[in-house]
């Protein structure tokens, strides 16, 4: 009876037995553990990719009750949803299984009018970034006919978004040749009614930024680095060098976004950093998140701010 019990808190807490498809469908989050809002069961989240839901494992669940949870999500969803997939982010090399159905090469994140190609067997991350959507749809309304720079491009979806809104010109910059090929394709996949000039730049920033200097100045720069990226990045100590360069890479009021997904660094992180090493930008707003991604501590959550040079 532990499982029932269990999985019935669970129900009153995550409402999963009102848990709805997206009638666009649209990507869209089904349970985000990972926002400390439910808690006992902060451990996973549940996505839905039409058509198939896409279950993220941060530990390993106890085995009773996510046998009745399985059971469960099977019997609501196995006649509209081809498949159920599991990845064990928590394990040293994740692994991936089914739940029911298999892993398809073709599944696609479909957001409003755009489709980003999406690699489940990936170790990690699975080509998209759902909680960027408020993000791009926020570029989207600004994009036309500016110039963007898109540092840490990773597979380019917000390339994407600007050249569906009209952008002139789209610099992606990534140290990943393998996301930047996944870039162009999801390009392909968003034919634009007018082309933007787009560039691809397989690059490190940290070690030199004069070839970026020279294609600009831009009138967007949106900077989203991993938080921790061993031999790569570390936002503590690494974040200050990016924004150094902000007023030498946009236009006088250009726009300037600055992200920061580490739970570990609030936004006064960012704040301080932006005043310290670019005073001249003066900070306009922080960009609210999906409502499908509830935060118990918006500092420890996804972090997006505005500013203005």
């Amino acid at each position: 009876m532990l499982a029932v019990s269990d999985f019935n808190e669970f129900d009153k807490l995550s409402g999963f037995s009102e848990w709805a498809l997206s009638a666009e469908k649209d990507a869209q989050r089904l349970f985000h553990g990972r926002g400390q809002c439910f808690a006992g069961f902060e451990y996973f989240t549940v996505d839905y990719f039409e058509p198939i839901l896409w279950i993220v494992l941060y530990r390993e669940p106890g085995a009773d009750f996510w046998a009745y949870f399985c059971v469960a999500l099977q019997a609501r969803f196995a006649e509209v949803c081809t498949a159920a997939i599991v990845q064990r982010r928590y394990e040293k090399s994740p692994s991936t299984y089914c739940l029911w159905g298999s892993i398809s090469k073709e599944i696609y994140a479909k957001e409003d009018s755009c489709r980003f190609k999406l690699d489940l067997t990936s170790k990690q991350n699975i080509g998209y970034f759902m909680d960027m959507q408020p993000t791009r749809s926020w570029l989207a309304e600004r994009a036309k006919g500016q110039r963007v720079l898109n540092l840490f491009s990773y597979t380019c979806a917000f390339s994407v978004a600007a050249e569906q809104a009209g952008a002139a010109a789209i610099v992606n910059i990534d140290t990943s040749k393998p996301a930047l090929t996944q870039g162009r394709e999801n390009h392909k996949l968003n034919p634009a009614v007018r082309s933007s000039e787009l560039t691809f730049l397989s690059h490190d920033i940290l070690k030199s930024w004069g070839r970026l200097k020279k294609l600009g100045p831009f009138d967007i720069v949106i900077c989203d680095p991993p938080s921790r990226q061993p031999g790569s990045f570390d936002a503590l100590k690494d974040y200050r060098k990016l924004v150094r360069q902000f007023p030498a890479l946009l236009v006088s009021g250009g726009d300037i976004l600055v992200c920061l997904n580490a739970p570990y660094l609030g936004q006064n992180f960012l704040e301080a950093t932006m005043d310290e090493f670019c005073p001249s930008a003066t900070f306009i707003s922080r960009l609210a998140g999906r409502a499908d991604f509830p935060e118990a501590d918006l500092d420890a959550a996804l972090k997006v701010l505005h500013y203005r040079l």
